[in-house]
């Protein structure tokens, strides 16, 4: 585990520790590892196409700005045409529809984390920028044994991350305070998200970006493991004892 924030921002968070009373969760590199059928997914139609395919590490890079960026930024730069990146969109999502369990999985931890959080009050909601059908029905599969109150995709109702206001509707639905509220993910897009929003950043390092990134997107704190999170000063997880 690493502290990303100065001093003083740690001293703030310590002011505060007794307060925190929600996480909320990026998806795609936070809680589940979906990368393997993303790339799969992507190159089938790339390759239906006689369009050159990528790395892993290349579509690493490619998401958290939902699918249609993911697209665009997979095609070739002659192919980037409004009607193309549509054609894509609809072509991936079929493909996507196919193989999204097939590697998709919790990443080691994340199950442990959840039962920590619900055992110590702490109430979760998910804000993704993956489509919302999609969002849905992995959290329904893989995620469905811990309460989420809210799970929310790219539908249309909110603009996409890294603008506050799902995470923002999540807080204000729950009757919680920002401030009282974490906010885990894996890209900058998510620490923006979360510093616009005026929640505790904390980086994921498991996921899909660098902790450098992390740290010059406004992560409070780094996390390697689901459960350093238990060692972050900032309450419940720094009292003894169990907190309702």
């Amino acid at each position: 585990m690493q502290r990303a924030a100065a001093y003083e921002a740690v001293q703030m968070m310590e002011e505060r520790s007794d307060r925190i009373q929600a996480a909320i969760f990026d998806l795609d590199g936070t809680l589940l590892d979906t990368i393997g059928d993303i790339a799969d997914s992507m190159n089938r139609v790339l390759e239906e196409h006689g369009l050159p395919t990528h790395s892993i590490d290349a579509y690493k890079l490619f998401v958290g700005d939902g699918i249609r960026e993911l697209v665009r930024r997979s095609l070739p730069e002659n192919s980037r045409t409004a009607v193309g990146i549509d054609r894509m969109v609809e072509a991936m999502s079929a493909e996507y529809d196919l193989r999204w369990r097939m590697k998709t999985r919790m990443y080691p931890g994340i199950d442990a984390m959840l039962e920590m959080l619900v055992a110590k009050g702490i109430r979760l909601a998910i804000v993704s920028n993956k489509p919302d059908s999609f969002t849905r029905v992995m959290v329904d599969a893989l995620l469905g044994a811990w309460p989420f109150e809210h799970v929310i995709g790219a539908e249309g109702r909110f603009p996409k991350k890294p603008a506050p206001d799902a995470a923002l509707f999540v807080a204000g639905t729950m009757g919680i305070a920002p401030s009282r509220c974490i906010y885990l993910g894996d890209t900058s897009i998510d620490m923006i998200t979360a510093v616009r929003a005026r929640m505790t950043a904390i980086g994921v390092t498991w996921g899909f970006r660098t902790p450098d990134e992390l740290i010059e997107s406004g992560a409070e704190f780094l996390i390697d493991h689901p459960m350093d999170l238990a060692g972050l000063p900032i309450g419940p997880f720094n009292q003894t004892g169990d907190s309702a």
